[in-house]
């Protein structure tokens, strides 16, 4: 199974769902927990033979879902994660539940190094107490519940304290303009929206920088990390 592009998932028309960095999201509002978990196992018995792509959380009023391929290079998105949306999608509507894209993010840290398998087998290790849960490339994908992923960036050798951490956070394309604006008017500035909406960088009022996200105007896949 090779994995979609950008261009061909954005092509599938999965209305309640959005490519952030790693597969495709979707959240639905509940009434309660009883509602969510009823959803959740109709969901998961509709995606049949592709549940198993599916990690699902269930919260208070909420629902949040990912659909997403494992493979030895990372989270790939694939025709049976479009497949596996497209169920959940109908198994929503079918128990009333109201779709919140706007409310998806998905929030990594990326670290300039010069030694990605150095800087990889540390940061693993910190973060999961197995130093080789990396993927080929080095990024650490698939962390516990609350961590968010990290991916390493080349960079030349250079002396501490210039930046070497920066925040990429993924939002739903309808909400970034927004998200920037308010960032600004909180007294931050835009330091490069030329590759926008694809990304734009952001710094706070002390210089540290963080990446606003979205699946737009991108090539490859979601799996290709220089996209």
């Amino acid at each position: 199974m090779e994995p979609l592009t950008y261009a061909d998932v954005l092509a599938a028309r999965l209305d309640d769902w959005r490519v952030l960095a790693q597969g495709l999201h979707a959240r639905y509002r509940s009434p309660d927990v009883s509602s969510g978990a009823a959803f959740v196992a109709a969901a998961v018995g509709a995606a049949g033979p592709h549940a198993d792509h599916l990690d699902l959380t269930l919260g208070h009023r909420s629902v949040v879902v990912r659909a997403a391929t494992r493979h030895d290079r990372g989270l790939w998105v694939t025709a049976d994660d479009v497949a596996a949306a497209h169920a959940v999608t109908e198994v929503a509507r079918g128990h009333g539940l109201t779709p919140e894209p706007h409310l998806l993010a998905q929030l990594e840290l990326g670290l300039d190094t010069w030694s990605t398998p150095e800087q990889s087998r540390f940061w693993a290790a910190v973060l999961t107490g197995d130093a080789d849960h990396h993927r080929e490339e080095g990024d650490i994908v698939d962390l516990a519940p609350g961590l968010p992923h990290v991916w390493f960036q080349d960079t030349d050798a250079h002396d501490e304290p210039r930046q070497r951490w920066h925040w990429d956070l993924w939002l739903a394309p309808e909400v970034a303009a927004e998200r920037i604006a308010a960032a600004v008017a909180a007294g931050g500035t835009v330091v490069h929206d030329s590759e926008a909406p694809s990304f734009t960088v952001l710094a706070d009022p002390e210089g540290n920088k963080v990446c606003i996200c979205t699946a737009l105007d991108r090539d490859g896949g979601p799996e290709d990390r220089e996209a």
